[in-house]
């Protein structure tokens, strides 16, 4: 049986700034549960993109949607606004979470 590392799926490296920490993300897993699995507890509730508290804002890089419309404005996405609950990575990505602060 092969390992989950032996899968055929792209992984991709996220960078979280400000923090400067990056973590991998497979194509086939959300953001938000490639964070958690590296350790990184971004915000999180709903985790199906209808509350938005995961929302943060992607610098650089491209994700892609399961979902027809995640609970984000046109004019959000527009502006590089993502949802990490629901959004895969397609590419390497920088997102910015002022949020994210280790002591």
């Amino acid at each position: 049986m092969p390992s989950d590392e032996s899968m055929n799926t792209d992984t991709w490296t996220i960078r979280l700034e400000p923090l400067g920490t990056d973590f991998d993300a497979p194509e086939d897993l959300p953001i938000l549960f490639a964070a958690h699995r590296a350790g990184i507890p971004m915000p999180s509730s709903c985790r199906n993109g209808t509350c938005r508290t995961c929302m943060c804002k992607a610098q650089s890089g491209s994700v892609r949607y399961d979902i027809a419309w995640p609970g984000l404005s046109a004019e959000e996405k527009k502006e590089g606004y993502i949802l990490p609950c629901v959004a895969y990575a397609m590419s390497d990505l920088v997102i910015e979470e002022p949020r994210l602060v280790f002591d």
